[in-house]
């Protein structure tokens, strides 16, 4: 098996923004409650992250911060992911420059690609810098999935560490592992499909939900990990509704609309995000309030 990036929870951080920016005081607070709560790494710059909306300028201030502030304390894994891979490979190349742990790249979007150009993708940011790189694979956002057959060609390579799987389809983790058996790695990138992910033997997650209850997700993943399926199952039980609730609109519309309840960060995004509307936003701050976040 390849040394895996990390094991257990990750989490998927959040882009704070106040009006006049990203807001890295916000960003700290956060980073903190996720160091006190035991996360095993950060994703930096990811979708959650709303990369697709920072500059070239902010994204390279938020992981430079980011590694800074969490000191090694904890894995960072900057997401480099979009539809040119030439800006891939200088994204990649940044984050290593600046001591992120490792890379998270998904599949291009909208200009797409077939199997091969998928394939040389992968390979060429890959080759382009020394981090072990988690293919991302979340079709419902990109229009482009990967198969089996490409996760096992990419685990050819010495540093494709593994693959975040966000499909949906636990068909497609039970061919990966058949394919691949240990030459690659897998993480579940959807938080209400971590438990059967993890007993079909993936490491852990990517999670969104940890922004919101990181010890939670850390317990979680632990005890797949310590063979302790029941106390995993109360876990998932315990945060099911949250899942759901967190991706009733689009993400990280509510996630950022949760922490802001929480007092955590200001209620800012950057169009074409806007906020939640009045019944999705009460479901959610009910589920908050029963959970006894809000205190």
């Amino acid at each position: 098996m390849k040394q895996p990036v990390f094991t257990g929870a990750a989490t998927a951080m959040v882009a704070p923004y106040n009006e006049r920016g990203l807001d890295l005081d916000a960003m700290a607070r956060l980073i903190d409650r996720q160091l006190a709560a035991g996360v095993s790494a950060l994703v930096i710059n990811g979708t959650t992250g709303e990369a697709a909306t920072l500059t070239e300028e902010e994204r390279r201030a938020l992981l430079e911060f980011s590694v800074s502030y969490a000191g090694g304390r904890v894995k960072i894994i900057a997401g480099v992911g979009g539809n040119n891979t030439d800006a891939a490979i200088r994204a990649a190349r940044q984050a290593e420059s600046l001591g992120a742990d490792g890379l998270l790249l998904t599949t291009p979007y909208y200009n797409k690609s077939n199997a091969e150009g998928l394939r040389l993708h992968f390979l060429r940011v890959a080759d382009s810098a020394g981090l072990p790189l988690i293919v991302y694979n979340v079709p419902g956002r990109t229009g482009v999935a990967c198969t089996p057959e490409l996760y096992s060609s990419l685990a050819e390579h010495p540093r494709i560490n593994g693959v975040k799987e966000a499909s949906g389809d636990i068909s497609l983790v039970s061919r990966t592992r058949r394919q691949c058996g240990d030459a690659l790695n897998i993480w579940s990138g959807n938080d209400d499909q971590t438990l059967p992910m993890m007993a079909l033997g993936a490491l852990g997650v990517i999670s969104v939900a940890s922004n919101v209850v990181p010890r939670q997700m850390s317990e979680l993943c632990g005890s797949v990990l310590a063979g302790d399926l029941e106390g995993a199952l109360a876990g998932h039980d315990a945060c099911s509704e949250l899942f759901e609730l967190l991706f009733s609109e689009v993400n990280p519309i509510p996630v950022k609309t949760a922490l802001h309840r929480m007092g955590l960060l200001p209620l800012v995004f950057r169009l074409p995000l806007w906020k939640m509307s009045a019944g999705h936003e009460a479901a959610l701050y009910r589920c908050l309030d029963e959970m006894n976040l809000l205190s």
